[in-house]
């Protein structure tokens, strides 16, 4: 009997042996790939999974990757250039200062000029179409804080590559970083791609060559987009600008051998989509032609990702797939479907309280009183404030008190009715600059997700809330900005030997990628990261794996 359970026990061991060596991994890859779909809500991969067919499409992150239903934002300005940051950094805007795509800067003649996320006056465009009268450069030094590609510089000692490509310049420099060896987004017009001189004095010679092939106008044919009109707008609506994108990482890849790195360290590309985001400022998320962009590109996923496979080797790629920022329903989907919602035009309340405000306080010059409604934020002339005696925390209150009254106007002009009527804009939150700064907010839900709204770009303004699909906006489509879920809500998808597959509902945030990407790569954290190592979706690691070998390796002492 004693034999019989001590066989028992070598035979569980041994079983239990097999079963933790055929679930680990070996933890080095050698490219990472960070993925980013634009304006990409977190219910579409399961709203259109049936319709995706390619194995190594969306299905990669389905049925072999790990699959999180539940990944929300933890901060209110749900933006374009907020939200790459936020993934490429792993902070919110409290921690990486990026609050939008554009605000307003004085500059040094004293005069008040808008100014974008990656504007940067030092450098100039390279690779522009001849013509281009704004060659102003562009580079990631208003971002505050270091990015997962640029702590994987650092720790291999400049040896990591690291590039960023999409239509969207901010997009492609805000994700991949300050150390990057490049970051490349397309002219508008043309599609051309180009660069900044923050990174080289020309183009590559093969990036030269792409912009040479044809490529271009293969896409406005694929797209069935006519010559003339904007490669950006028009072609970038469609499912062609999707493989067009990916095709230039590919080139990308191939010419700067990425992934067959001489040193043996990791490489990494940050690849956003915009097209998704394009199309969805025109017609909304429940469009059919969104429906149809999103499964059209399961074909391009397929094609990169099977390029990887023969080039690098999936088995030695690690992919992290999200969102920028989710969307919110537009007025006409809404409205056939019975659903409440309400865009409407931001004068509606900013005209009024420019003329209430000088009412209270006679302008003394500087312009008028508020420069924009840029969702989320009010934004506050402090020079036109400060020419009337007027201190911040005294203007953004009295900001508050006038837009709380115009907004109850809106109620207060309600009638009955027999038939459904549009309902009125409802501002439901709205604080002031001083008190994100200060940090004088509820502690609530709402109250956070402020506060890690913040950043001292905005000047003087305030950060406001409507109600539910109710937003500021100019057109038939929608926009994103909100701190409701549905702008919130995201993909968070990983892809690569050291995950389990599965699906997870569970809920996660974009924060927790560099997080999880900078413990699996044993790198440092990104300077200000603040999100969590999704360790139930990892692997056990391999008692033989590369990162044990080598750290059972002796080290020279550094003299």
């Amino acid at each position: 009997m004693r034999f019989l359970q001590r066989w028992l026990v070598v035979v569980a061991v041994a079983v239990c042996s097999v079963v933790a060596r055929a679930d680990a991994y070996d933890g080095k890859p050698k490219l990472v790939v960070i993925l980013v779909f634009d304006q990409f809500r977190g219910d579409f991969l399961d709203r259109y999974r049936a319709d995706f067919k390619a194995k190594n499409g969306w299905n990669l992150f389905l049925k072999q990757g790990a699959h999180f239903t539940d990944c929300y934002y933890d901060y209110a300005n749900l933006i374009t250039a907020a939200g790459h940051s936020t993934i490429g950094t792993g902070a919110y805007t409290d921690g990486h200062g990026i609050p939008l795509n554009e605000w307003y800067e004085r500059g040094a003649d004293g005069k008040l000029r808008q100014v974008s996320s990656v504007q940067d006056d030092r450098y100039t465009l390279v690779g522009a179409p001849a013509g281009t009268k704004d060659l102003t450069g562009a580079s990631a030094h208003r971002e505050l804080a270091s990015t997962l590609g640029d702590e994987l510089v650092l720790a291999t000692g400049g040896k990591a590559r690291v590039y960023g490509v999409s239509m969207k310049d901010r997009a492609a420099i805000l994700t991949s970083g300050h150390a990057s060896k490049g970051a490349f987004w397309v002219d508008h017009d043309s599609g051309q791609w180009e660069t900044s001189t923050y990174w080289m004095k020309q183009l590559p010679t093969w990036a030269t060559e792409f912009n040479a092939s044809g490529a271009a106008d293969r896409a406005r044919t694929e797209g069935g987009v006519a010559t003339g009109l904007s490669f950006y707008e028009r072609v970038g609506r469609t499912a062609a600008s999707v493989r067009y994108q990916l095709d230039f990482a590919k080139a990308l890849i191939t010419n700067e051998k990425l992934g067959q790195n001489p040193a043996g360290v990791p490489d990494l590309i940050a690849i956003s989509v915009s097209s998704t985001d394009i199309n969805g400022h025109a017609f909304g998320p429940d469009d059919p032609s969104q429906k149809a962009l999103v499964v059209g590109s399961d074909a391009a996923l397929d094609e990169f990702f099977t390029y990887l496979d023969k080039t690098v080797g999936l088995k030695n790629v690690m992919v992290a797939m999200s969102g920028d920022h989710g969307v919110a329903t537009s007025q006409v989907s809404a409205d056939a479907m019975g659903m409440p919602a309400l865009d409407f035009p931001a004068t509606s309340f900013t005209e009024p309280l420019e003329k209430a405000l000088q009412k209270r306080w006679p302008l003394k010059g500087k312009g008028a009183y508020v420069i924009t409604m840029d969702n989320p934020y009010l934004l506050l002339n402090q020079a036109a404030f400060e020419a009337a005696g007027v201190r911040e925390d005294e203007a953004e209150n009295a900001t508050r008190e006038l837009l709380t009254q115009i907004f109850a106007g809106f109620a207060s002009t309600s009638t009955t009715h027999d038939v459904r009527q549009k309902d009125v804009p409802v501002l439901t939150h709205a604080y002031t600059s001083t008190e994100m700064r200060e940090g004088r907010l509820p502690d609530t839900q709402y109250g956070r997700l402020v506060a890690h709204s913040y950043s001292p770009y905005v000047g003087w303004a305030l950060h406001l809330n409507f109600g539910p699909y109710q937003f500021p906006w100019h057109g038939s489509g929608t926009t994103h900005f909100s701190a409701n879920s549905y702008d919130r809500h995201v993909p968070l998808e990983l892809f690569g030997a050291a995950f389990v597959p599965g699906t997870y509902h569970g809920v996660v945030a974009p924060v927790d990628i560099a997080a999880t990407f900078a413990s699996l790569l044993r790198i440092n954290r990104p300077s200000a990261a603040v999100g969590r190592v999704l360790t139930e979706a990892i692997k056990p690691e391999a008692a033989g794996s590369t990162w044990v070998r080598e750290s059972a390796t002796p080290h020279t002492a550094v003299k």
